[in-house]
């Protein structure tokens, strides 16, 4: 038997390409078989709209008789207090879902979803850093972009994301061991989940 899981992020125009591959991994990785869906209705169009539960309780609601995981994906962008909002959304959640098989489980992509391209791709640049890239407020612009013109795919539909992050999650063993701070975060916390316990 497989579940549905609905992921929510802050803005699916481009996000999509990376979250799909990447959380299917995920939870083939931990043996939980699922239905990924991507939440395009609404556009939520940006982290500070994903942070209002006025938001997100319409979407909860929306799709809670089909759906057992919501995952809410957004970029933690170098805010510090990200966590404090994403658990405060959980809290309400929890209180949504009480006495039901349903779960919201919030996490930031540090700094940027982006980042986890580039922790899946095995030909980064030698100069560059990975601690400096884990640290960089910006790492689209700073890291992420210059390297999809290196790749040759910064032309491609939604600057190359589809294509890299299947290769991205192909390589999930290497992206989890550098982005262990959300992505490995992210895998402990759905292999915690009541649902599934």
């Amino acid at each position: 038997m497989s579940i549905n899981v609905l992921v929510i992020p802050e803005d699916f125009r481009k996000d999509q390409f990376i979250l799909k591959p990447v959380i299917e991994r995920m939870l083939a990785r931990v043996g939980i078989r699922a239905r990924v869906q991507i939440c395009m209705d609404p556009l939520l169009g940006g982290v500070g709209e994903a942070l209002k539960w006025t938001r997100i309780e319409p979407i909860l609601d929306r799709y809670r008789g089909m759906v057992r995981l919501f995952l809410l994906i957004v970029d933690r962008d170098c805010d510090p207090n990200r966590r404090a909002s994403l658990d405060a959304l959980e809290k309400r959640a929890l209180d949504s879902f009480a006495d039901s098989d349903r779960c919201l489980l919030a996490e930031n992509a540090w700094q940027e979803i982006e980042v986890w391209v580039l922790a899946g791709a095995t030909d980064l640049p030698k100069e560059w850093a990975w601690s400096e890239i884990r640290a960089n407020c910006d790492p689209k612009e700073q890291f992420y972009l210059p390297y999809t013109r290196r790749k040759g795919v910064d032309k491609a539909p939604y600057d190359g994301r589809e294509a890299l992050a299947r290769i991205a999650a192909a390589n999930y063993g290497r992206l989890r061991q550098l982005c262990s701070e959300d992505i490995a975060r992210l895998e402990q916390r759905i292999q915690d989940a009541p649902i599934f316990n």
